[in-house]
């Protein structure tokens, strides 16, 4: 292709010493092509809006229209906008600004810097809201906090999901104060929504700062972004004015806000509807629709005979081993951990990050699965198959933000009714410094507090090592189980004897003295069952034991989701309150 056929030429002078030179520099048609904002190089414009608005040559993600968006995650035809047409009232009587406004409402053809409205994504009915940065860096003024509002409001009135997907250099300068309380008008709206159990799913995009960012696009009982977003309340010129230094490469990015704790994932374009899709179904079976189904799925499971009731305990075998035997078996190198069991029982996990203060520990795993047709939170305290993956996972001792990351988790699942089963191993929360200063006691301390009355079902099963608060942040629960050669203790065995008798060589005997082993625990009362291990557990052992635990958890929630709250809190609180 020649490309010098496509360009017209304009007329250029260059100066060489006295001469003149006249010459022509060729000029791309009007829309041809576009420079990408991340790489700098021209692209042509068909060719990136085909690409879904990502540049090809970089993979940078460019800004897409409102509209396109709209069109890119909703099931064809579904879309029906609402509140188009909205009057901008210009608050500080600004000269010029009804007529930028004007002339951005003629070049984009929007109305304002949202578009929202209702529409279907999969099978899933949902109140979706759209920025476009195309018009005024999608600020938020009056009409964008009404139009949100609105749509908030009406969602929470007809019972639906809220989709958003935020885009704003922040407030609307030219609205002054009227501009900052549509942040409080936005936030409170969404209140309400959440009050009345309903899901709101936050969509970051690029950029997403200000007052936004404080704001509805912060709310999101689930947080997600694209690839490289800019997220952040501040602006990177504005941080680095105010502290004179260059910010670090990928700072405020939604990379970074993922390990800081602030994004539960990052979700490529081309797979977004595929992600909201399978969000929306999960909480689709929600509240008294999930317990009819759970009692349906149950029965029809016993019907085909696959249903066995929970085993009697038989304590013949708790004599075959010793303490100090069961405690090397419960810390043994090729014994399943936390992700085995969660890909061993559940379908379609879709793991949770962070804490929203500070981190993502990944210490512990969280997220929300299947079973059975029923949704679930899964949480499980995560040891490592080697060392690298011990480095990662601190060795399965969590930080403050790992059990503050469980809790968010667990107070999710309280609002849309779904059961939480954690799988409890660790050695104990980790004893760091930098825990302390992050708040290592609190952390666990309102774990325990928020658990005992949490109106849901609560399951903790001891796969390994059970040590300490650590452990018990994660069993406070209607019932626990532990598996044969689980342990769980007040501290290790070596730290028992350190203590006590100075001499950690000791741990032996202090493994006999603690009364640590799943038999010793199930005659004092601390867990409900004790579930048979093979001579030899490992993963190629492990089927068996998922085969029975799934049986016993199906019966669990038969039983649990069908108590009234006020039953199954006072349950709770009478099995600690006789120990």
């Amino acid at each position: 292709m020649d490309l010098n056929r496509m360009f017209k030429k304009t007329s250029i002078r260059r100066s060489s010493g006295h001469q003149v030179e006249e010459g022509k520099r060729p000029e791309a048609p009007k829309g041809l092509l576009k420079k990408c904002n991340k790489c700098g190089k021209g692209i042509f414009t068909e060719e990136y809006k085909n690409n879904l608005y990502i540049c090809p040559k970089c993979g940078g993600y460019l800004r897409m229209p409102a509209y396109e968006r709209i069109a890119l995650v909703t099931e064809e035809g579904s879309f029906e906008e609402w509140d188009r047409g909205l009057v901008n009232t210009n608050p500080l009587r600004m000269k010029e600004y009804p007529d930028k406004v004007k002339h951005l409402q003629e070049k984009t053809g929007l109305d304002e810097a949202v578009v929202t409205g209702k529409a279907r994504i999969g099978e899933n009915e949902v109140v979706l809201m759209v920025m476009d940065g195309r018009f005024m860096t999608a600020s938020m003024g009056a009409v964008v906090g009404e139009k949100i509002t609105r749509g908030i409001e009406r969602a929470t009135k007809e019972k639906l999901p809220v989709v958003i997907f935020a885009c704003s250099g922040g407030a609307r300068m030219q609205e002054g104060m009227t501009s900052l309380m549509q942040m409080a008008k936005t936030s409170a709206a969404l209140q309400r929504h959440s009050d009345a159990g309903l899901l709101y799913i936050s969509v970051f995009t690029d950029p997403t700062t200000g007052g936004v960012t404080a704001s509805f696009a912060s709310l999101g009982d689930i947080v997600l972004a694209e690839p490289k977003a800019l997220i952040g309340f501040a602006g990177p010129r504005v941080i680095e004015q105010t502290i004179h230094q260059k910010l670090p490469k990928g700072f405020q990015r939604s990379e970074f806000l993922l390990d800081h704790g602030f994004v539960d994932r990052i979700v490529e374009r081309q797979n977004m509807k595929e992600e909201l899709c399978h969000l929306l179904d999960l909480h689709r079976n929600s509240g008294d629709t999930a317990v009819r189904e759970l009692q349906e799925i149950s029965d029809a499971v016993k019907k085909q005979g696959k249903y066995k009731a929970p085993y009697k305990v038989s304590t013949e075998h708790a004599k075959d081993k010793t303490a100090w035997e069961r405690v090397g078996l419960a810390r043994a190198k090729g014994r399943p951990v936390g992700e085995d069991y969660i890909h061993g029982l559940f379908d379609n996990f879709v793991e949770f990050h962070g804490d929203r203060y500070f981190g993502d520990d990944h210490a512990i795993c969280g997220g929300i699965a299947m079973f059975h047709g029923q949704p679930v939170t899964v949480i499980a305290q995560m040891k490592g198959k080697n060392t690298q993956e011990n480095m990662e996972r601190n060795f399965g001792m969590p930080m403050p933000e790992g059990y503050r990351k469980a809790l968010r988790l667990m107070k999710q699942a309280e609002k849309f009714h779904r059961p939480i089963i954690c799988f409890v191993d660790t050695p104990g929360a980790f004893p760091g410094m930098e825990a302390e200063e992050r708040g290592q006691g609190e952390a666990i301390a309102s774990n325990l507090f928020h658990m005992s009355d949490l109106k849901t079902p609560i399951l903790s099963v001891l796969i390994g090592e059970g040590g300490s608060g650590g452990a018990l942040a994660m069993a406070v629960a209607d019932e626990v189980w532990a598996l044969e050669n689980a342990i769980y203790s007040i501290l290790s065995p070596e730290g028992f004897a350190s203590i006590l008798w100075k001499d950690a060589s000791l741990a032996e005997k202090a493994a006999k003295a603690m009364k640590l082993t799943s038999y010793d625990l199930y005659k004092a009362g601390f867990v409900e069952t004790i579930i048979p291990e093979p001579e030899t557990y490992t993963l190629e052992t492990m089927l068996e034991i998922c085969e029975h635990l799934d049986e016993m958890i199906c019966a669990f929630l038969k039983e649990k989701m069908n108590l009234p709250e006020e039953e199954l809190i006072e349950a709770r609180y009478a099995r600690f309150r006789r120990m």
